[in-house]
């Protein structure tokens, strides 16, 4: 069920054998997102629950279950802001319907990050994929 974009980041994770390299690819690829405007760094896009300043704007196009979702994102931290890339590659494209179905646990177990990310960092991560399932599933039934 992962998308084109999250299994490029698997292989390269697969491919890159020591976590220093990967938490290097992390934030390398939170340093190429995007920031988001400081007008949208707003309390109604904060994400609570987490250690660093992290928000969350959603762009999502139709209504109901078929509606797709995208959401542009930043956060204080590098890590975290890498963190909110995997996110985009593992959510972003798919109808909301799809966003409320993926399981996000599993799927970046595969990446191994459960095991090598800090308590408040997993906290974080928790805080940002339950966001954005709310977020989907408010789209869903608009």
């Amino acid at each position: 069920m992962a998308s084109e974009d999250f299994e490029d980041i698997v292989e390269t994770f697969e491919f890159l054998d020591d976590w220093e390299d990967r938490y290097r690819h992390v934030i390398e690829m939170g340093k190429a997102m995007d920031p988001l405007e400081e007008a949208l760094r707003v309390p109604a896009t904060k994400v609570e629950g987490c250690a660093s300043q992290v928000w969350l704007m959603p762009e999502i196009t139709g209504t109901g279950p078929d509606a797709v979702f995208r959401f542009r994102g930043d956060s204080d931290a590098m890590i975290v802001r890498g963190l909110i890339a995997i996110l985009k590659a593992l959510y972003s494209g798919r109808t909301v319907a799809e966003v409320t179905e993926i399981d996000a646990a599993g799927e970046l177990a595969r990446l191994g990050l459960n095991d090598h990310l800090s308590a408040q960092r997993s906290n974080g991560l928790r805080a940002m994929i339950e966001r954005i399932r709310l977020l989907a599933k408010q789209a869903a039934a608009a």
